[in-house]
Parts: structure tokens; sequence; C-alpha cells
């Protein structure tokens, strides 16, 4: 039993950590704020008022309004389906085709993985935002269009994450003792290498839906992203962008302070799921 608490103890630690109790409570208010929204925000997120454009923070618009008159904070509330939205579909799409990619090409050799090998390095040497901006201009300026062009760049990264951990797992010792048992390729990689290669890839799909909001931000901001009106969080800060030479701060701090805030919540526990699958005995100790 002794044994037992002694080693669940530094598990425990790793989790109530402060950096890991800042990202879980703002993972949990955008969680609130894509299934609550309409019960948090007061103002609809699309429908302008021209009467109230450009109005301060007050108790009426609590994060103030925007040039056609939209209630800034129902717009931040709102955005965060559309972010959350784009961001989990992209990482979990690019995530189911990336890890069987990663998996063959890391467990065959010839002239097939090298040719796909040269495709993600070809696909990865283009600025993110041009071929971004490329493939939506392609595709159209719509919701899942966006997440289809993000889970095309992350693709590869999966792969690449999962190819390395195969090559080093495949001449080992329990692979061929799974070999010697009879078990086919198949078997192998899916049975035997998979499980054991996973914790890479789970430690990048917390840090590439933090890039995936970031790239949605910056899409929407440079005009490649969603159109308006839909509530998003780059959107909103290009649409302030233009108005903080005049004093209006308001429309463009607030959501930019979102992206921030989200980026920062997928980072930290991005970081705490690194620590636990690869726990440090120096800083246990510590």
């Amino acid at each position: 039993m002794s044994s037992v608490a002694i080693a669940r103890a530094p598990a425990w630690r790793t989790w109530l950590r402060p950096g890991v109790v800042i990202g879980g409570s703002l993972l949990l208010l955008q969680i609130a704020g894509m299934l609550f929204a309409p019960w948090i925000a007061h103002y609809s997120p699309t429908e302008a008022d021209p009467m109230a454009s450009l109005e301060p923070p007050s108790w009426t618009h609590l994060l103030g309004t925007d040039e056609s008159g939209m209630d800034v904070f129902s717009r931040i509330v709102y955005a965060t389906r559309v972010n959350l939205l784009i961001a989990l579909t992209a990482v979990v799409a690019s995530l189911i085709i990336g890890v069987p990619i990663g998996v063959l090409i890391g467990f065959y050799r010839g002239l097939l993985p090298n040719l796909t090998m040269r495709l993600f390095d070809f696909i990865q040497s283009f600025p993110v935002f041009v071929l971004g901006m490329a493939l939506v201009s392609v595709l159209g300026q719509e919701i899942w269009n966006v997440a289809i062009v993000l889970a095309a760049l992350f693709i590869p990264m999966f792969a690449r994450v999962l190819r390395a951990e195969v090559l080093s797992l495949r001449e080992r010792p329990f692979i061929s003792a799974a070999r010697c048992s009879g078990a086919t390729d198949f078997g192998i990689m899916f049975r035997h290498i998979l499980p054991n290669a996973m914790t890479p890839a789970i430690v990048q799909v917390s840090i590439s839906i933090g890039m995936a909001i970031l790239l949605t931000a910056g899409l929407s901001f440079i005009g490649a992203g969603v159109r308006m009106p839909t509530p998003e969080w780059g959107l909103m800060v290009a649409t302030g962008a233009q108005q903080m030479i005049l004093g209006v701060w308001w429309v463009a701090l607030f959501p930019g302070c979102a992206i921030v805030l989200s980026v920062l919540s997928f980072g930290l526990l991005g970081d705490a799921i690194q620590t636990y699958a690869n726990p440090d005995p120096d800083r246990r100790r510590r």
C-alpha cells in the first residue's frame, strides 16, 4: 500500500501545480462559453445596432461595442465556439490521418515512405500563412474550410512525431519477440508499436490546439479566415485595430486577451501532460 501511495504522489503533484490549475480553469471557462453562450451573452453576436456604435465598456455593454454596434462581450463568448471548433476539428482530423501515416512510413522502408517524407518537406517548406491563404482562397472563407486547411498543415507534424517514435521502437527486443510469435506487420504496428508511440502525439495535441487557435485568428486578421459577421477573435482584433488610433481600444484589446488566455491554457496543459508522461526524477525530489 505504501509503495502505491509513493508512486501516485508525484502524479497528483503534477496535476495540482499552479500552471495546471490555471490552464484547467481557463479551459473550463472556454468550455462554459461554448456550452452556455446563449445564457452568458445577452446580446446577439451578429445583429448590428448603429445607434450603439463604439460605446465604451459600461453596465449596459460590459466590454463595449464595435463600429457596427455589436456587443463585444457577446461576440467574444460566441467566438469561443468558432475558434475552438475550428482548432479541435483540425487537430483531431490531423491526428486521425497523421498517426497511421507516421506509423506506416516509420515501420516500412523504401521508395514510398521516402516520397511521403519529401512531400511533407515540401508542405512544411512554405510559410504557414502563405500556404493557408492559398488554400483558403481556393476552398473559400468558411469555418469548415479553415479547419480543413489547418488539418492539412498539421498532418505532417503528427506523422513526423509518430515516425520518429516508430523508428526507435521497431528494433526493440519486444518487437523481435512479437515477430517470433507469428505476429503480422499490421499487428506489430498497431498492437505493439502504436500504444508505445502515442505519448509524444498526445502531448503534441495540446500544443497544436493552441497553434490552431493562433493560426485561425491570424488568417482571419489578414482577411483569409472566416468572414463578417461571424464572431471570431482574430477578425474582431482586425476590425478593432483600425479604431485604436482614434482611442477606441476596447474593440481590439479584449478579443486579443481572449486569444492569449486560450492559447496559454493549452500551453500550460500541454506542459503538464509532457511532465506527467516524462517525469524528471530530479524535479520530483525538489
